[in-house]
């Protein structure tokens, strides 16, 4: 007997794209998400910081000459999933405090700090994966008689 791992009825969202490995495709990456999960009426924060900063790790560490990265961000249940591939498997992104006064390095930390989950996939050769995961909050139940079960909220005397 097979067993389903979700119910029947819960949608599968997902939105993909591919993008120049430059400043301008990790801004474009964080504009495109935002508004994918703006149409699914998902909330933005952290998503969109997670898609930022994968993004921009993606261009900054990945990046190959003539090799666009992709964005892939699904729901899946209550799972928001963001994966970003580029094409630089052989640089395994790792999260590590830097000096303090270093200027950058600290973009991992803040993705361990946000996401629920995260980690890296290789290949297929030469690629590598670093997605992160949110759990997100349950929707409201909603009964035929409103979200008050038809009762007024206000009592009158």
């Amino acid at each position: 007997m097979k067993q389903q791992i979700h119910p029947p009825h819960t949608p599968i969202r997902s939105f993909g794209v591919q993008l120049s490995p430059t400043p301008r495709g990790a801004r474009l990456a964080r504009l495109l998400a935002t508004e994918q999960l703006r149409s699914w009426g998902l909330p933005l924060d952290p998503a969109a910081h997670l898609v930022a900063e994968l993004a921009s790790n993606a261009v900054t560490h990945g990046r190959v000459p003539g090799r666009d990265f992709r964005l892939l961000v699904y729901v899946v249940g209550g799972t928001l999933r963001i994966e970003v591939t580029d094409t630089r498997g052989d640089r395994r992104p790792h999260a590590e405090l830097p000096p303090p006064d270093a200027e950058s390095g600290r973009g991992l930390l803040l993705v361990e700090a946000l996401a629920d989950r995260w980690g890296v996939m290789e290949g297929p050769a030469p690629r590598k994966t670093v997605w992160a995961e949110l759990e997100l909050p349950p929707e409201p139940e909603t009964s035929r008689f409103g979200a008050t079960g038809g009762l007024s909220q206000e009592t009158r005397r």
